[in-house]
């Protein structure tokens, strides 16, 4: 176990604490060439932060993808890895590779095709509204459309890993439980909701701690497709650290929020455990 705690150390703990001391400093670009223009200043990154409308705003869009995204990507990685699992022909396993495909797709490469089917004026999707006599929709143009669009997006690149674990989770399930409930006269429906489901409990918490996380580090798509735009009702936590840092090189103001995140993550995966454990404690 030396060697991934050796990794852990250098490239998560000692970060961490880094970030730490210097979310109380003013560090900017300066301060990386002269080290005496870097001064402590307490918690005032921290009070600036939650006066900023701006991180205030990256906050609610987060919590926007999370609410929405997370139950999407858990809902069709599931329902998809259930059809792939119980198909017999080739065609299911064919799906496996294409649904998987996007996830490792390099994600600029996904920007460059998304942005032609986004376009409001020459774009696929709007091609196809305006052939069924509908109006172009402004996917990256509205505030709250722009969102949904990105999601869509993030969708469709998530599904993949998450499929891949349920299907792994399905397969595990003992053939003797569908044979006794068949036998008990059980149809495919009630084996599903009887034994499936609550046979996957444990990839489902697990998918849902990581997605989670993925989401609330919502970083590549808003990035590459909007640049936290329009009006920044795209800007996640993770991209307002970015700008902060590697564009404005506020690199102490950037600290600040990257700790705002990381207690969030870390509050809510402690929430997800216990309920885990209460949930765990009431089936014993």
């Amino acid at each position: 176990m030396t060697p991934a705690l050796i990794l852990l150390l250098f490239f998560s703990l000692i970060p961490i604490i880094i970030s730490l001391m210097i979310s109380f400093t003013d560090i900017n670009i300066t301060g990386l060439a002269d080290w005496s223009k870097i001064h402590f200043i307490g918690i005032e990154n921290y009070e600036n932060l939650f006066k900023d409308p701006t991180f205030l705003q990256s906050i609610g869009n987060s919590i926007f993808y999370v609410v929405i995204g997370v139950p999407l990507v858990i809902a069709c990685s599931m329902g998809i890895a259930l059809l792939i699992n119980f198909g017999n022909s080739w065609v299911f396993r064919l799906f496996r590779l294409i649904f998987y495909a996007p996830s490792i797709t390099n994600v600029v490469a996904v920007a460059v095709v998304w942005n032609y089917l986004y376009n409001p004026q020459f774009g696929l999707l709007n091609f196809i509204l305006h052939f069924v006599h509908l109006g172009p929709v402004p996917w990256l143009q509205d505030p709250i459309i722009a969102k949904i669009s990105l999601i869509i997006l993030a969708l469709w690149r998530a599904i993949g890993v998450d499929m891949l674990i349920f299907l792994a989770a399905l397969q595990g399930i003992p053939k003797a439980y569908y044979e006794a409930a068949q036998i008990d006269g059980a149809n495919s429906w009630q084996r599903l909701i009887k034994i499936t489901i609550p046979m996957l409990r444990f990839a489902t918490f697990f998918v849902t701690v990581t997605t989670l996380i993925g989401w609330l580090q919502f970083f590549e798509e808003p990035f590459v497709m909007t640049s936290g735009g329009p009006l920044n009702s795209t800007n996640s936590i993770a991209l307002f650290i970015y700008q902060n840092g590697f564009q404005f090189s506020k690199f102490g103001y950037a600290a600040a929020g990257s700790m705002v995140l990381f207690v969030i993550i870390i509050l809510v995966t402690l929430i997800q455990f216990r309920g885990q454990h209460k949930q765990q404690d009431n089936q014993m």
